[in-house]
Parts: structure tokens; C-alpha cells; sequence
């Protein structure tokens, strides 16, 4: 019988308090609070771990490369603990006719019950030629596992938008998986690659809670993709002064301002970056001194310069609010925002006359 994630950390000489601080930084990382530890304890003690078939499609890997990194938590915890990692391209020690039958061996045994995890995406002109797995087009291979799938989840920008390979003009026919899988919902976790801890939170979630996380209307998992990473940058302040670099290595950039003139799309990308950070939490690329390119957005390779403003328009200062600003970068309407200012100026104008006015009166 397949060991629980608690037997596997016992039989490891994990301790008791230990698994139980585990158990508390999974519930924080995932946005639920500390007294959701006790459920995810229970979870982990009772359930036995679960059979992942992790496929790569056309990629660079980076995603792989991103989760073993995770530090809340460690991938290895994840991988030899909470999931019983069975088959993966790039981390498997078995090749050829070995790793072909532990393939069919997972798909059939547990028929319905294990997690297909997919980085990268399916090419599918030339009849999928432009991708070959195990002998045969990734498409075909990606469309069997899919079918008793008990969940489905989209790794990185490749296999949740198509990313680079399918920018135009798209010569292998590049097909993010939720336009070649239509029967099952996928949940999608963009980036490139990924934030490490993003990526284990979702799959101990799934674990712990056997659902899938809360989605967004594209598919994300609303704890990490509900915000725009705009919303919660350190830099905020400098965007609502007006404070801006002009470019890079000035004065202003030196002093910290904000980095949207000089083509940051913070204001205009939900991802956690500005929460949860990289590498353990220590920075992130607006953190560092480059603004965010947009990489877990649909289309971002085709949507022009990454160092160009997504919109001429000016801010308001103080006044403007994310949502404000993100609508009109996205939809383009500097009208609306106008109007806004325009209107909270002439409301402070007649506010200060009736205050004269109250004033007169009461003298």
C-alpha cells in the first residue's frame, strides 16, 4: 500500500513539531491562515500519496527548473513525500522501454486517480511532427493521459498561453493544452517560469483539500493570481506621486522610483511576484531594478518591447488608483480617467465652497 506524506517524513526521522511548523508554513503560503494547519495535517497523516505523470511539450524546462527550488515547501518533500512522481522526462531515472512501461503501467493502474501535470505545450502542424514523444506526436500522447485524468494543471506560460513557441508567426502551430483539452478543466499556473513556491502551494492544495484551487475566469488560482502584481509593489507610492525612472541607471532609478516609463507591466499583470517573491522570498525582478514584463499573460511575447510603455497615458497622481489606471492600460479608455480627475477636482472645488459658505454663515 502506497505511504501517506506523515509515514514517509516518520520513517525519515522527521519529528513531530516539525511536520506540524510544515504544516503551518504550507497554510500560510497558501493564503489560508494558521488554523487551517490542523486540517492540512490531517490530510497529509490520512491520504496516501498521489500518482503525477509530469509531461514536457515544446518548453526550455525552466519550470522544472523553478520547482525544484521551492523552498515552502522543499521540493523534495513534494516529489518524494506528498506525490508519488512516477513519470518525468527531465527528473526520472528510467529511459526507453523502462519509463514507456511505468507510463502504461500509472495510466492503467490508477485509471482516474493520479495528476497529469503538463510543461509546455503541443505543436500541431505537420500532424504534431515538431514534437515527438516516446515515438509518437506529443498531441496524441498528451490527449491519452488527459483522458482519466482526476486533474489537469498547466505549468508555466507554455502550456497555459503557448508563450514563445507560439508567437507569431507560429510556424509549428504552438496550441497552449486547453485548446487541445476541452472536457476537463485545467488549472492554470503561468509565469516564465512559475514562482517555486506558487507551483507546490497549488499541488499541496489539491492534495490536501481533493478540489481544485478557486479559478479565475482564465483558469488561475485566485490566492496567486487575484492581484495585479501593481497592487502590492513597494514601488506604488512613487507611481501614485508621480515619481517615475526615465531610464535606466538615473538618478530616479537610483532613488528607487517607479519603473512603468521605462516599460514596466506591473500595472497590467496578475501574478503574486510582489508577495511571494523568488528565491526564497528574497527579491523579484522590480525588486532588482527591471521592470515586470508581463510574462504570465497571455500573448506577452507579441504585445511589442518589453522596455515600451504599455500606454502613453499619464497618471494622475495620488488620486489614481490601481484599478483605475490598470483599466485604462488594458482597455485603452484615458477618457474615463480624465473624467474621474476632472470630477474629484470639481467635487473638491464645491466641497471648499460650502465649507466657505457653512463658514459665512455661521459668522
Amino acid at each position: 500500500m502506497t505511504e501517506t506524506f506523515y509515514e514517509v517524513l516518520r520513517r525519515q526521522g522527521i519529528t513531530r513539531r516539525s511536520f506540524m511548523k510544515f504544516c503551518s508554513l504550507t497554510a500560510s503560503t497558501l493564503g489560508l491562515g494558521s488554523a487551517y494547519a490542523p486540517r492540512i495535517a490531517a490530510a497529509l497523516e490520512t491520504k496516501p500519496r498521489t500518482p503525477v505523470l509530469w509531461l514536457h511539450g515544446l518548453e526550455c524546462t525552466c519550470c522544472s527548473e523553478s520547482f525544484i527550488r521551492s523552498a515552502h515547501p522543499l521540493a523534495k518533500d513534494v516529489v518524494l513525500s506528498m506525490l508519488s512522481l512516477d513519470y518525468d522526462d527531465t527528473l526520472m531515472a528510467a529511459a526507453g522501454h523502462q519509463a514507456d512501461a511505468i507510463f502504461d503501467e500509472i495510466i492503467t493502474q490508477y485509471k482516474g486517480n493520479y495528476i497529469l501535470a503538463v510543461e509546455g505545450n503541443p505543436p500541431l502542424n505537420e500532424d504534431g511532427m515538431y514534437c515527438i514523444h516516446g515515438g509518437k506526436p506529443f498531441v496524441e500522447v498528451l490527449r491519452r493521459v488527459a483522458k482519466d485524468a482526476k486533474a489537469i494543471i498547466a505549468w508555466g506560460s507554455c502550456a497555459s498561453w503557448g508563450c514563445v513557441q507560439a508567437a507569431k508567426p507560429n510556424p509549428t502551430k504552438a496550441t497552449p493544452i486547453h485548446k487541445v483539452i476541452l472536457d476537463k478543466p485545467i488549472v492554470k499556473v503561468p509565469g516564465c517560469p512559475p514562482i517555486a513556491e506558487v507551483m507546490t502551494a497549488v499541488v499541496t492544495y489539491m492534495l490536501t483539500f481533493d478540489r481544485l484551487p478557486d479559478l479565475d475566469r482564465q483558469g488561475r488560482p485566485k490566492m496567486f493570481y487575484g492581484q495585479r502584481i501593481h497592487d502590492k509593489c513597494y514601488r506604488r507610492p512613487h507611481f501614485d506621486a508621480g515619481q517615475f525612472v526615465q531610464k535606466f541607471d538615473d538618478e530616479y532609478a537610483r532613488k528607487g522610483y517607479c519603473l512603468y516609463k521605462v516599460g514596466c507591466k506591473g500595472p497590467t499583470t496578475y501574478n503574486a511576484c510582489s508577495t511571494v517573491r523568488w528565491n526564497d522570498g528574497v527579491s523579484f525582478p522590480i525588486q532588482s531594478g527591471h521592470g515586470c514584463i508581463g510574462c504570465s499573460e497571455d500573448g506577452f511575447w507579441d504585445k511589442g518591447s518589453f522596455y515600451d510603455r504599455v500606454t502613453g497615458l499619464q497618471p494622475f497622481g495620488i488620486e489614481s488608483t490601481a484599478d483605475t489606471v490598470g483599466g485604462v492600460v488594458a482597455g485603452g479608455i484615458g477618457a474615463a480617467v480624465a473624467a474621474h480627475a476632472a470630477v474629484s477636482a470639481l467635487k473638491k472645488a464645491q466641497s471648499g465652497t460650502s465649507d466657505a459658505s457653512n463658514s459665512r454663515e455661521g459668522n
